[in-house]
């Protein structure tokens, strides 16, 4: 079922029609220490939110775990929440991923509405069902499937964000390019992020959710096509895993960096043109700089890929392209595959 995705120009309005929609009985909202900081302030005076709780929980994704949910849980009992209750996650993927899963299971899953304040989270988190949270230092290993009753989508809060964050949603977007056709890709990998246009941004941004939601329609559950969305994940998930562990980096770098080594794969497997494939690199080198690993990082980075929810028995699953928008999913990569690909990764 395709949910409920409302691009606001009138946050206030659109909050309230949504509200009286909802049926509930108490009003809670989902924060970190940033979006309380800088976007709680924009939207907690609007009457229908007057008598909404707030939960703040700490920022950044090394608290995606499920002590966060565990605290989440304790909040919602502690100030009365019940089966009617809502919640409304205000914030980045961080957010919306854990308090959709918190939601989800929550007296066996209460209603939740998104307001997604990232780039990243309005173009990818919480759009398609998924929530989730890391655990023993794998990527959203734990969580379900389940649609929020809404997300509300306002540029307004791009103005919020400093350019890493604007960059690590612009990886995503640069993927569904990838996935889409060679004129979306021509316009994504000749986009100023270091001066990025919003209002541009913003019309770019309604064609990559438009990208996602007809996939997502097709394949709700990711048993076929849905598995495009992951290009760039394989490696992206198990470079972020890797990181955690030296210095944590946001998961758009991840899933840029990814796409270096699954294009690579691209070419030598699929046949992906050398052109395209130099021109992807070299923007996501400009913009995003190269994450240091070495030769002695392939073993851990392998044994994170082996973790991989997409894998069946010993293969590492991987979607490849054999062109922009000619996506071949259920591929299989071997280790020596993988190893050259990080080679490439590190020298290209």
């Amino acid at each position: 079922m395709l949910q409920n995705i409302i691009s606001s120009h009138n946050l206030s309005l659109d909050i309230a029609t949504l509200i009286a929609k909802c049926e509930h009985d108490k009003i809670f909202i989902l924060v970190d220490e940033n979006t309380k900081r800088k976007c709680l302030p924009l939207i907690k005076d609007y009457h229908c939110l007057k008598k909404a709780e707030t939960i703040t929980i700490k920022a950044s994704d090394i608290n995606k775990n499920i002590n966060t949910v565990i605290d989440v849980w304790t909040s919602l009992q502690t100030l009365g929440a019940t089966r009617h209750s809502v919640l409304i996650n205000l914030g980045g993927g961080m957010v919306t991923d854990l308090g959709g899963f918190a939601a989800s299971t929550f007296k066996r899953g209460i209603k939740f509405i998104n307001i997604p304040t990232t780039l990243l989270a309005m173009v990818d988190a919480s759009v398609g069902g998924k929530t989730g949270i890391n655990f023993r230092g794998l990527k959203n290993e734990i969580g379900v499937f389940n649609n929020p009753f809404s997300v509300v989508l306002n540029t307004q809060w791009l103005k919020t964000l400093d350019h890493e964050n604007i960059l690590s949603g612009f990886a995503e977007m640069l993927k569904h390019s990838l996935i889409s056709n060679e004129t979306m890709w021509a316009e994504h990998v000749n986009f100023d992020l270091f001066k990025p246009n919003l209002k541009k941004l913003s019309s770019m941004l309604t064609q990559n959710i438009k990208v996602k939601e007809d996939i997502v329609l097709q394949d709700p559950t990711e048993k076929n096509i849905r598995k495009a969305l992951n290009f760039g994940h394989t490696f992206g998930h198990a470079f972020e895993s890797w990181a955690i562990k030296r210095k944590p980096i946001l998961h758009g770098y991840a899933v840029a960096y990814g796409l270096i080594p699954e294009l690579f794969i691209s070419m030598y497997k699929k046949g992906f043109p050398t052109d395209k494939l130099r021109q992807t690199v070299l923007f996501i080198q400009q913009n995003y700089g190269t994450l240091n690993i070495t030769c002695d990082d392939y073993t851990e980075i392998i044994k994170y890929m082996h973790h991989d929810k997409k894998n069946s028995g010993n293969d590492i699953n991987i979607t490849l392209l054999s062109n922009i928008g000619n996506i071949c999913i259920n591929q299989t990569a071997t280790e020596k595959e993988i190893a050259e690909a990080l080679d490439f990764f590190r020298e290209g």
